[in-house]
């Protein structure tokens, strides 16, 4: 690309200075990410950006480059290979730490490791019934529509979205109450980056009550499949796995389902045939997770026309890659090849439930409530800041009240006090009553 077309960095990106890190965090980023997928890929196939203060990476924007990234072993993915961090240069209580730092599970394992814990996965998760998933999901979102239908409006990341997937995942589980509500806290706080290693510790304790509590009365689900499966994970394994799978499920998923939601009611509905051709749309154009899929050269290595060092985290743009796809090969909603599921050897396994999950639980909304539309002008409509994700603050919205005779009829889970919501952060940390434990009063009646 000749320079002088190249694009002009956004307005207030430190990238004007010449050689500078792009940074991917703050409200710019957030509020136009695709203005700063276009000024990355003037750098050619990689790009130098910034993950948080003092945390640099080398981000891989184009589509082919990065699937010879994600398939290629020469490229790793065992954080303990991270350089900066190891070095001192990226302080420890950096927001990202807690999503890039070695963890025992398959995410950050190599070779024969990583293939034992990815079985010990992909065949647990291979026993979910298809049926019972969808089942679930209609329960749940059946439940989550009856809390604000006859209000006539709602948010639908707050009221439904950000609840469904976690509440899915821990059915499938088997987590009880009181472990569910604090692991709904924990993975938020890690990935919203506020308190997020207090958020990890949260999240692994909780965990770990689920593992011991599953030792002693195993049941039908993934995490008694997971330990009675034949890789013979320990404890700590244990732990690290589950974490791995319930915030692999929340967060993205919550994500897909509010940029699906998004999608639909700020475009023409008539142009997709169905909820799962929106579904794939979003993956391509709006992808839940933009920046991730961390991987470390094992030497020095050229990796797309330019030298990069041992142990430098190179992260994979899915957002980036899929947008300069789209633009010079065409696409179209059929097209399934996008990389917002990653590929190669760590490509997603939870990527059928998850597209299964989504679909069910837009279809029961738009089902449920026809004329739903945007409460507000869509440019109103703001993004969580953060490196990793693409996701709303909020996606207000309004309808038709759907009268008292008219819902649902589920039975109504017992109600908190006004005392018992205001303080609802607190009582998930301590592990009492939250919105999970009403969800299964309500479940299990």
């Amino acid at each position: 690309m000749d320079v002088h077309s190249a694009p002009v960095p956004p307005p207030g990106c430190p990238a004007h200075d010449s050689g500078a890190s792009v940074p991917l965090y703050g409200p710019d980023f957030a509020a136009d990410p695709q203005a700063y997928y276009d000024h990355l890929r003037s750098f050619g196939p990689t790009a130098p950006v910034e993950l948080a203060p003092g945390v640099e990476a080398t981000l891989v924007t184009d589509y082919t480059a990065a699937l010879n990234l994600l398939r290629d072993p020469a490229f790793r993915k065992d954080a303990r290979r991270w350089r900066d961090l190891h070095s001192g240069k990226v302080p420890e209580d950096s927001p990202v730490v807690p999503l890039l730092a070695y963890r025992p599970n398959c995410m950050f394992a190599d070779g024969a490791e990583h293939q034992r814990l990815r079985q010990a996965v992909t065949d647990s998760m291979a026993r979910v019934d298809s049926r019972r998933l969808a089942q679930i999901t209609e329960q749940v979102s059946t439940y989550l529509i009856a809390q604000f239908a006859t209000r006539g409006s709602a948010d639908l990341m707050a009221d439904y979205a950000r609840q469904l997937p976690l509440f899915v995942f821990n059915e499938l589980f088997g987590c009880p109450a009181r472990t569910g509500d604090r692991v709904l806290v924990g993975i938020t706080g890690m990935f919203d980056g506020v308190n997020a290693a207090e958020s990890a510790q949260l999240l692994y304790a909780a965990v770990g009550e689920l593992v011991a509590l599953k030792r002693e009365q195993p049941g039908d689900d993934v995490t008694s499949w997971l330990m009675e499966h034949e890789a013979g994970l320990t404890d700590d394994e244990m732990v690290h796995q589950l974490s791995l799978l319930l915030g692999a499920g929340a967060e993205p998923l919550r994500n897909l389902i509010g940029n699906t939601l998004h999608r639909i009611l700020t475009h023409d509905r008539d142009a997709y045939q169905d909820v799962r051709d929106a579904v794939n749309d979003t993956l391509w154009k709006n992808p839940p997770i933009a920046n991730y899929a961390a991987h470390y050269p094992a030497e020095d290595r050229t990796f797309a026309g330019r030298q990069v060092s041992a142990g430098r985290l190179m992260l994979v743009g899915f957002a980036a890659a899929n947008a300069g796809m789209a633009r010079t090969e065409g696409h179209h909603t059929g097209n399934r090849a996008s990389l917002a599921w990653s590929a190669g050897p760590h490509a997603c396994p939870s990527q059928r439930p998850a597209t299964g999950i989504t679909v069910t639980a837009v279809d029961n909304l738009l089902g449920r409530l026809p004329d739903i539309e945007l409460a507000v002008p869509e440019q109103l409509l703001t993004w969580r800041p953060g490196p990793f994700h693409r996701a709303l603050n909020a996606l207000p919205v309004r309808f038709g009240a759907v009268q008292a005779a008219e819902r649902p009829t589920a039975p109504v889970p017992p109600q908190r006090t006004t005392a018992q919501a205001g303080h609802s952060a607190d009582q998930h940390r301590a592990g009492g009553p939250g919105k999970w434990s009403q969800f299964l009063a309500w479940l299990r009646k």
